[in-house]
């Protein structure tokens, strides 16, 4: 770098990461923003973002090389990050085009990729579930009759639980394969673990975790996703054996995808019949669902403040170090409302820090010194809520629906 200050571009498809924007502003750096028609009046932190460039959408890669490269005529690009999962291929296409430092396209396969992912954490002695691609029929075949049901059949580049499917018979699994028709070979079928869910949000530097959070759902992503529960999550005791075991998985699964510096959002279950953790899935990103902002209130860490300082930093030639954090816990819960605009003012325990403000949404987040605290005030406000607030709807087919 020369005296000029960094060009960072936020890709991103869906409206997010606004404090990652702020924060680059921030630092000094000249923000633009890529992004999709549909957004265009979306809530972007405008005073940070020195230009917006918007597309019909971030998915058709020779559209998309063709605009940024046009852009990379007049703007010298330092980094470009995408700020959504899904516009981590596109990122990673850019960067291979035009030589921009950072995670290049083999790398984020193993990030978006369940099975990549999967084959390279087994690869690396990270423990998984029994796993097959739907590609070759007789593999199948072997699997359905040696590993014992149910099973799950996955998108490999989906997200959260979407598109996710609990089979218990193998005549199911075969008639829903054949219904995927060409498409089958973007799946994979997984041994169902039933168990705990837990996840670990962390920061890397030069391929060291330098912060991170171990994390427990109260109920699985998949019961909430398929089965209209409320989402719902909290701080693990960190002086606890969950925890401790959790952080270490969490860097070995950083060093087996390859990862060298951003934000890390990694899924593990501790299975029921035997206690040992297995790996489920990571993205190359922050947590969703207002995970943040509860890893905020329990540490003082922003994780997309942080995140843009780290690119800020490595695009710079800095050395890049975590703030000092705090070692509070926290619980946060979200649930679609019955309500246009729930009220949560009789919530009003003085732990509650922080109040989702969304149509149809009702969420909160509690902070205390005490994991037990946590813990009392997160079921009692689950009952509560239920009774006050809750609503349900279908699990949607696709990221966009």
């Amino acid at each position: 770098m020369t005296d000029r200050q960094p060009t960072i571009v936020c890709l991103t498809s869906f409206l997010k990461g606004q404090e990652f924007i702020r924060e680059c502003k921030r630092q000094g750096c000249r923000v633009l923003l890529i992004t999709v028609d549909k957004l265009r009046d979306a809530d972007w932190p405008r005073e940070s973002i020195d230009e917006m460039l918007y597309m019909p959408d971030l998915f058709q890669r020779e559209d998309v090389i063709h605009g940024i490269s046009w852009l990379a005529r007049t703007e010298h690009v330092d980094r470009i990050v995408p700020l959504d999962e899904f516009d981590l291929e596109m990122a990673s296409a850019l960067r291979e085009h035009l030589r921009i430092p950072g995670m290049g396209e083999t790398t984020v396969r193993h990030y978006r990729d369940k099975l990549a992912m999967r084959m390279r954490a087994r690869e690396h002695g990270v423990l998984v579930p029994e796993f097959v691609p739907i590609l070759h029929h007789e593999p199948i075949r072997r699997f359905l009759e040696t590993v014992p049901a149910p099973w799950v059949l996955k998108p490999r580049f989906s997200a959260s639980a979407i598109g996710i499917h609990k089979l218990s018979d193998p005549e199911q699994v075969w008639r829903t394969i054949e219904e995927l028709g060409d498409k089958r070979s973007f799946h994979l079928l997984e041994r169902f673990v039933p168990g705990r869910v837990y996840h670990v949000d962390s920061l890397a530097w030069n391929h060291e975790i330098v912060f991170s959070e171990a994390n427990g759902y109260v109920s699985p992503p998949f019961e909430v996703y398929h089965g209209g529960g409320m989402f719902c999550t909290r701080t693990l005791p960190r002086d606890g054996e969950e925890a401790r075991a959790l952080r270490e998985a969490d860097q070995q699964v950083l060093d087996a995808m390859g990862m060298l510096r951003g934000a890390m959002h990694t899924e593990f279950i501790r299975a029921d019949e035997d206690g040992r953790f297995y790996f489920l899935e990571t993205a190359a990103r922050v947590g969703g669902a207002n995970i943040v902002e509860m890893v905020e209130a329990a540490t003082g860490i922003n994780l997309w403040r942080e995140w843009a300082r780290l690119e800020v930093a490595d695009a710079r030639g800095e050395q890049y170090a975590p703030p000092p954090r705090r070692d509070d816990y926290a619980g946060l819960l979200v649930s679609l409302a019955r309500q246009e605009w729930p009220d949560t003012s009789a919530y009003n325990d003085p732990e509650v820090v922080w109040r989702m403000t969304k149509k149809q949404h009702v969420g909160m987040i509690v902070a205390s010194h005490s994991p037990d605290r946590v813990a009392e005030l997160l079921d009692s406000y689950l009952r509560r809520v239920r009774e006050d607030f809750y609503a349900s709807l279908p699990p949607a087919a696709s990221a966009t629906d």
